[in-house]
């Protein structure tokens, strides 16, 4: 197999493109994708500070990595919740990947500063994990990226992250949350600008970016993720993408494209926000979210739930580059 560009020999066969690429080609077409996703969506400017949302899996790593890269100034944000030997593993997968580049990472852990955890959390608050967590982690790169002056938080969702939630919310007709999913949300009412630079980039390739480029990442998945719908809408769209090759691209492309643009939805009143009596942060009500669940979670914790292990285990990567595309994650 040799490389489209270079005629050298080929690592990586990446059917949805027609194309396969040597190590250095690959690295080229992964970064010549963020950098088009930045500048048709105009994500931020080469002058801005970007904070990374991290957590030691592949997608935040490539991301920070690419960016970097890239020349964009991007420091890493992680937020520890407290999900047992997950967290742990997580944090060391993160720390060491900073450390050994010198890049400025901010750390949060949840337990230690709130009080709570998120499996605690989740029972204290009758919440599924999935979405204590949520609710958890988006307040808190929110408040950190004010904090800090940062003019954007860039989260790693792929091509497969956007297109599973975008087939969720067809299959049940959400409109709204459809008129919503961008790769950026402007900044608005004391809320920064959130951004996903790897929405051009699938799982597959994320992996085979971090393999070539020596980035050790987390291989295994939360535990608190057992049953989440998005997981099966993903295994769904790889079958798909088995047998038509660009599947994914074509389904959530043209939606960027065309079908958000259709869509007719009511819109809303403004809503009158105001400072959280608790942590100052916009909100809609005299505490927000948030700040509700810390009070409620206070000092609960639930080991029985982080208990779960996942199936996956620290497995070799070497088989990145080398896996079909449609089979997801290495």
């Amino acid at each position: 197999m040799k490389c489209t560009r270079c005629r050298e020999a080929a690592v990586i066969d990446l059917r949805r493109h027609n194309a396969a690429f040597c190590v250095p080609c690959f690295t080229r077409f992964a970064h010549t994708q963020v950098q088009r996703t930045i500048d048709d969506h105009r994500m931020f400017a080469q002058s801005d500070r970007v904070l990374v949302a991290v957590s030691g899996g592949k997608d935040s790593l490539a991301l920070w990595a690419i960016l970097r890269e890239l020349g964009y100034s991007a420091d890493g944000l992680y937020i520890g919740l407290g999900i047992g030997e997950y967290s742990d593993a997580s944090l060391e997968f993160t720390q060491r990947f900073a450390d050994a580049r010198g890049w400025p990472l901010q750390v949060v852990d949840v337990p230690s500063v709130y009080n709570f955890d998120i499996p605690g959390a989740a029972v204290a608050t009758k919440r599924a994990p999935c979405g204590a967590c949520g609710l958890s982690k988006r307040h808190l790169f929110d408040q950190a990226a004010t904090e800090g002056g940062y003019d954007a938080v860039a989260t790693g969702h792929n091509l497969d992250d956007e297109a599973a939630v975008l087939l969720g919310n067809v299959l049940r007709w959400e409109i709204e949350p459809m008129s919503r999913q961008s790769p950026v949300l402007e900044a608005h009412d004391g809320f920064p600008r959130k951004v996903k630079p790897l929405v051009r980039l699938s799982e597959r390739e994320t992996a085979a970016y971090c393999v070539i480029s020596g980035i050790d990442y987390l291989v295994d998945e939360c535990p608190m993720s057992v049953g989440n719908k998005h997981i099966g809408y993903k295994e769904m769209l790889n079958t798909l993408e088995l047998q038509s090759p660009g599947a994914k691209t074509a389904f959530l492309g043209h939606f960027y494209e065309r079908g958000r643009a259709a869509l007719q939805v009511p819109e809303r009143e403004p809503r009158e926000l105001r400072a959280c009596a608790t942590c100052g942060g916009p909100t809609n009500s005299e505490i927000c979210q948030f700040c509700r669940m810390r009070e409620k979670a206070d000092g609960v914790t639930s080991t029985p739930l982080i208990a779960r292990k996942s199936n996956k285990r620290r497995k070799s990567r070497r088989s990145a580059t080398a896996a079909p595309e449609s089979t997801g994650t290495p």
